[in-house]
């Protein structure tokens, strides 16, 4: 039985993790569809993490009560500053499959690897080992490739510039959120660290939403169903299960795993919207999925 003083089976986090990418790479499906019933960007932002607090708001009263009433002036602004950033990844990411494809959005993303190395390394001094290095380089090498492909072949109307823009903007939030997580989530229980942040992202979001004049209601039931789905699938099974892993492995491990995302989505893009693979998507692909399996075996204890 596992309890908050024992740690985990040493193979534990790498299937919660799996779990969590499979959930994950359905993010960007459920983004377009429900861009596709006219909900505007900022509002999908706002229900994914709106929606998946909601859902957490009585497993954290219940379960984490004494966490929240316990929270210390540094924790509080650390869950502001950890919101913030979870917020303006998912409005720049959400609003990045407007203008580019799903494999190049994704791809660019997820390439937080990139900095959050760099910043576990100035800001915490945590050297990567050889194998993890590999692992990046590797990781990263397939995200050029298949953002390069993409770029080849970018449709008439599509802004491929500003979409990709977007979702690098969206990693550089996302490696912030990690990275912050990972000293907040320390002394806290799961329940009660997603409730903060995804709460407070979503009051970010709902304020942004007010500002730009976005409709938050009025969409159809289909659009409901979508965003519902994106909450409790993406949001909460797949956030989820990263943000239980940092506590038990390295934020640089956890980035990297996120690399996956661009394999699966753009798997599913293909299936739902008929975005076709070319060779070098294909071989990014592979140089992805080496990347992470060589991070995996390069993961400290």
């Amino acid at each position: 039985m596992i309890t908050p003083t024992s740690p985990p089976a040493r193979w534990l986090p790498f299937v919660v993790l799996g779990l969590g990418l499979t959930a994950i790479s359905f993010g960007a499906i459920f983004a377009r569809l429900a861009q596709a019933e006219g909900v505007d960007s900022l509002v999908v932002a706002t229900w994914r993490l709106g929606i998946a607090a909601l859902v957490v708001t009585p497993i954290a009263l219940l379960h984490s009560r004494r966490d929240l009433l316990a929270l210390t002036g540094r924790q509080m602004l650390m869950a502001l500053a950890a919101g913030l950033f979870l917020a303006a990844h998912f409005a720049t990411w959400i609003s990045s499959l407007e203008y580019t494809s799903v494999a190049s959005s994704t791809a660019l993303v997820t390439t937080n690897p990139l900095w959050i190395g760099l910043a576990s390394f100035v800001l915490f001094r945590e050297i990567p080992t050889r194998m993890m290095l590999g692992g990046i380089a590797l990781s990263f090498g397939g995200s050029l490739l298949i953002f390069w492909s993409d770029s080849q072949t970018a449709g008439a109307g599509s802004n491929p510039l500003l979409g990709n823009l977007l979702a690098l903007i969206g990693a550089w939030c996302f490696s912030a959120y990690l990275l912050i997580g990972r000293r907040l989530r320390a002394g806290l229980g799961l329940s009660a660290y997603i409730w903060l942040a995804y709460g407070v992202a979503a009051l970010f979001l709902v304020s942004a939403s007010s500002l730009a004049g976005s409709a938050l209601t009025g969409h159809s039931l289909t659009a409901w169903a979508v965003l519902a789905g994106m909450a409790l699938g993406p949001q909460l099974l797949g956030h989820t299960a990263y943000n239980w892993s940092l506590r038990h492995v390295s934020a640089t491990f956890v980035a990297v795993v996120t690399l996956g995302e661009p394999v699966g989505s753009a798997a599913m893009a293909w299936i739902f919207f008929g975005e076709g693979f070319a060779p070098l998507q294909l071989a990014g692909f592979t140089l992805l999925l080496l990347g992470i399996y060589l991070a995996a075996r390069g993961e400290r204890r």
